[in-house]
């Protein structure tokens, strides 16, 4: 089952920075570390996405400016 994220893209990556630093923290261990990881690159591709949507919303906004 699929739930959609509503999340900011701000929001996304302050909770993919808390990811990294995990790696850097006491708290690592490698029986986590690929959980963690799995996690950072899903949410990694979530932001590349949000950002691909939010530069084609861009480029047709600017589109519609260069016709007036």
């Amino acid at each position: 089952m699929s739930v959609k994220n509503n999340k900011t893209i701000a929001e996304k990556t302050a909770t993919l920075q808390e990811l990294v630093a995990w790696f850097d923290g006491d708290n690592f261990t490698l029986e986590k570390a690929l959980e963690k990881f799995s996690e950072a690159e899903k949410l990694a591709a979530e932001i590349e996405h949000d950002l691909l949507s939010l530069k084609n919303d861009i480029e047709v906004v600017k589109a519609r400016f260069d016709e007036v």
